[in-house]
């Protein structure tokens, strides 16, 4: 049995919300939808549920189209759990009152996994829980849908959350999918700038190609800083025209930090730290070379300080050419 979601359109008069969004989810799995703000998430969810009408496309569910179904018909199936749908809930009973807000999304999420049965649609239901909180009701879920073989989707904002509770995401930006694929693969290989831009932290400067389409290895400068660059091979489609600027990405983690011999395949380039941000685990360390400011992530802090020069190394394997 799966969730097949086909083309599906949403218009107010003649502003687009959604356009052509199409995916599929089976059993047992859990389905993100993260975007930015205002991207759509909700209206979608609010499209599975029949709580509104689609503009275009098909719902279908095990075979079954539900895309014409009320609310009321769909929900019996489809229960969505939102913040609104949790205080409706619990202000119905005696526990509103005595309970924080973090407390009540975890009643009514125990409530929900508890009372579904096929598909579970939940709409950033753990937004207001500590993070301690969070990460056991990731668990509790991810164990109930493996046991009752649910159909989750979960729309979310957060995407340290998608990348720790869902099995796959669609990345919803400016109303369309940009991508879906595994966290992995959305982190690791993001397909355009749109995705890019909102996946987790990144380095993402424009540069102009100086090297032919055929080359191994192409070879950028910069816009800020004229640094000369070269980058993985690359699909023709995502270099663009010769004359044509290009966006080039790089995660801060494969940025290196040397104060002494390094490889100049790895496109060293001279830069002074300018600030430096302790993050527990990790610190983040802002860079400027010649103009250009870059973070670098790193586990440990030793011997740097804000002022000091250095070499930075950015392989070229490590920086992607993103395409929009």
């Amino acid at each position: 049995m799966s969730l097949t979601i086909s083309n599906l359109v949403k218009r107010y008069d003649d502003h687009w919300v959604l356009r052509d969004v199409s995916f599929q989810v089976e059993r047992g799995e859990v389905f993100g939808i993260f975007g930015s703000t205002a991207a759509g998430k909700s209206t979608l969810i609010r499209l599975l549920s029949g709580a509104e009408r689609c503009s275009g496309g098909n719902i279908t569910y095990d075979t079954k189209d539900v895309t014409t179904l009320s609310c009321n018909e769909r929900n019996f199936h489809f229960p969505r759990l939102t913040n609104t749908s949790i205080w409706e809930k619990l202000f119905k009973s005696d526990k509103r009152p005595q309970i924080a807000d973090g407390e009540g999304q975890v009643v009514a999420l125990d409530q929900a996994l508890e009372n579904a049965d096929s598909v579970l649609l939940l709409d950033d239901s753990f937004c207001y829980m500590d993070r301690l909180l969070r990460h056991e009701n990731y668990q509790k879920l991810r164990r109930r849908v493996k046991e009752k073989n649910l159909i989750v989707v979960i729309a979310s904002n957060d995407f340290e959350e998608v990348m720790l509770l869902c099995d796959r995401i669609a990345v919803l930006a400016e109303g369309t999918v940009k991508q879906i694929g595994t966290p992995r693969e959305i982190y690791e290989n993001p397909n355009s700038y749109a995705v890019a831009r909102i996946c987790g932290r990144n380095n993402i400067f424009q540069a102009r190609r100086l090297t032919s389409t055929k080359a191994e290895h192409p070879e950028f400068q910069t816009l800020i800083g004229e640094h000369r660059l070269s980058t993985q091979r690359t699909e023709k489609v995502h270099l663009g025209a010769i004359n044509q600027n290009v966006c080039l990405m790089i995660r801060p983690e494969h940025i290196s930090i040397s104060f002494g011999a390094s490889f100049p395949e790895d496109n060293l380039l001279k830069a002074r730290i300018v600030e430096i941000r302790f993050h527990g685990a990790t610190t983040l360390i802002v860079l400027d070379s010649n103009g250009l400011l870059l973070e670098a992530l790193v586990l440990r802090l030793v011997g740097l300080k804000i002022g000091d020069e250095c070499m930075v190394g950015l392989p070229p394997d490590r920086i992607s050419v993103l395409k929009d």
